[in-house]
């Protein structure tokens, strides 16, 4: 049974849409503030359709829509340039870094002469 967060989602982002659907169907839509109730009907909707698109998300229910992951997870990748003979060759050691002179503090310089 989906959750009922899903489901008020659905409900109230089809709700929004049907007062589109009145508002052309009374030809209010003409109109500057048929226009903005469309445009504050369709923000409404999108923002329900987004909640329910995220909590189908998080089920998993939305999982095919993620191409690279269901590819990477089909066909692991296989060196086919290695062979069973070769072996990896040990890298040479690294030269030590030469040491840096010790840095004088002046203040010291001063008291001392």
């Amino acid at each position: 049974m989906l959750p009922m967060m899903l489901v008020i989602s659905i409900v109230m982002g089809i709700v929004p849409l049907l007062g589109i659907a009145w508002t052309i169907a009374t030809g209010t839509v003409t109109t500057v503030d048929g226009l903005f109730m469309s445009l504050i009907l369709l923000t409404l909707s999108a923002v329900f359709f987004l909640n329910a698109f995220w909590e189908l998300r998080d089920r998993g229910a939305l999982a095919f829509l993620d191409k690279k992951k269901v590819a990477a997870v089909a066909t692991p990748k296989v060196p086919t340039n290695v062979t069973a003979k070769e072996t990896p060759k040990a890298a040479a050691p690294a030269a030590p870094a030469p040491a840096a002179p010790p840095i004088k503090d002046p203040k010291s310089e001063e008291s001392e002469g």
